[in-house]
Parts: structure tokens; C-alpha cells; sequence
């Protein structure tokens, strides 16, 4: 890691430790009180369900030992350039990305954000994007909730790895129907309608695009061709957790 990281993650620390002294955290598995200085309890930490199979070489999905590309890959041409999530979308992960966004477990995303850094550290230095970026949620979300959950993730990875954090870069113009139940093409179509870049871009070659879940991708291609529009030529995706499944192509 280069000196810049290195500054980030000593901050990082410290920032982290005067928090602790004041807000005691939870392990976001069992949701009891974590070790001090820890996230995650040492006994809960095996349950967390790091990726270890190979990858798609696009998404970073799990895919079968033959596969160089997932289903999802093979037929749709995505926005971004690379991307790794690093979690499966279990159950586990599940409860633990509800409590964070409905629960406000917010220290929840921060431990997200810190090992998603951690375990994402090769890519990163690989990569080695300018900015990173948050997806913007539903402006009625964020009243709701009083924060962006992927906002509190990438702030993390920021302050983990160094590399600096621009929340503004992606803004959402309007409101947006339900997307639960919308079509791939639905979603992409939805968002790209709303999403659009910030201020403060010019001369920014690359950009790291972060979120909590990663499913179609509908949602990182929507935001990384509004970046691309907006002159970044190389982007990258790093979420916490990564579905296994496939859907359709655009």
C-alpha cells in the first residue's frame, strides 16, 4: 500500500477508537455487544461467507471451475469495467444489511466498508481508481433513514484505503418508482432517467463505484454511464455482498 493508504488507515484507527470509547459496538452477526476494538465477534467472524470459489472475470461472481465470465457477463455488455463483491448474499448477510438500513445499525456498514477494503486490497492498488463513488438512494429513503447506507460503506473503504471519497458524485435528480419488482431492463431504464453526475469531476480519469448489494448490476451500470458521460474512463465496482443468481439480459 502506498503512503496515502497508509495515512488513511492510521486516521482510520484512530478515529475508530475514540468512537469505540463513546459508542461501544455490536457484531453485526450475532447483534451483541462486539469485543472492544472489534467489529465482529472471533466467533462469529467464521460465519461470514467470503467468496473463495473462482470468479467471473467481469462482476466478480461466483461462477463453476470452466466459466471465465458468468451467464449475466456473456450477454450483457456492462458500463463499468471490473468489479468484486465479497460476500455471498446468504442469509447471514442478508439480516446483517436489513439491520444496517432498517435497523440503523449504521456501525454496521462501517465494519462492511472496512473488511470490504481489507479484502478487496489487491484489486484496489490494481485498479487504483481517483475517487470513489457512492450510489445515491431514494431521497425519501434517506429522510427516513437519516443516512445512505452505501454512503457509510465507501466512507469506510475511504478511510481504510486512502483513496478519496466523493459523495456528491452521483446525484439523484427525482424520485424513482419501486424497483423490487421491475425487470432488469426496468431498473436500468428507471435509474438512468434519474441518476446524473455531481459537481467537481473534471479531470477525473477513474472512479470506484461503491454499494451494499450487487444483484443485475442494473444499478452500478446506470451510475457508471452517467460517469462515463461525465468523462471518467475507467470504473470500477466494489460491493459488500454479490447475488449468486442470474437474470436475463438487457
Amino acid at each position: 500500500m502506498n503512503s496515502r493508504g497508509r495515512t488513511g488507515t492510521v486516521k482510520a484507527a484512530l478515529k475508530r477508537t475514540a468512537i469505540d470509547l463513546l459508542y461501544p459496538r455490536r457484531c453485526m452477526i450475532c447483534h451483541g455487544p462486539a469485543p472492544w476494538g472489534e467489529y465482529i465477534c472471533p466467533e462469529c467472524e467464521p460465519e461470514l461467507p467470503v467468496i473463495e470459489s473462482r470468479r467471473c472475470r467481469k462482476c466478480g461472481k461466483p461462477v463453476e471451475d470452466f466459466e471465465a465470465l458468468c451467464p449475466d457477463c456473456e450477454k450483457n455488455p456492462h458500463q463499468y469495467d471490473r468489479g468484486i463483491g465479497i460476500y455471498r448474499y446468504d442469509s447471514v448477510m442478508r439480516e446483517a444489511v436489513s439491520y444496517l438500513k432498517y435497523k440503523g445499525r449504521r456501525e454496521y456498514g462501517e465494519a462492511m466498508g472496512i473488511y470490504a477494503a481489507e479484502s478487496a486490497r489487491s484489486e484496489l492498488m490494481t485498479w487504483n481508481p481517483e475517487i470513489i463513488v457512492p450510489i445515491p438512494i431514494h431521497p425519501a429513503r434517506l429522510r427516513e433513514r437519516g443516512y445512505n447506507q452505501a454512503e457509510v460503506i465507501a466512507r469506510a473503504v475511504s478511510e481504510e484505503s486512502g483513496i478519496r471519497m466523493a459523495p456528491d458524485a452521483l446525484q439523484r435528480k427525482d424520485t424513482t418508482s419501486a424497483m423490487k419488482n421491475l425487470s432488469v431492463r426496468e431498473r436500468y431504464s428507471n435509474l438512468s432517467k434519474v441518476l446524473v453526475a455531481g459537481p467537481g469531476l473534471s479531470g477525473i480519469r477513474s472512479a470506484l463505484i461503491v454499494d451494499d448489494i450487487y444483484t443485475t448490476g442494473a444499478t452500478v451500470d446506470a451510475g457508471a454511464r452517467v460517469l462515463r458521460d461525465a468523462g471518467i474512463s475507467r470504473i470500477y465496482f466494489l460491493s459488500v455482498c454479490i447475488g449468486g443468481g442470474f437474470m436475463v439480459s438487457y
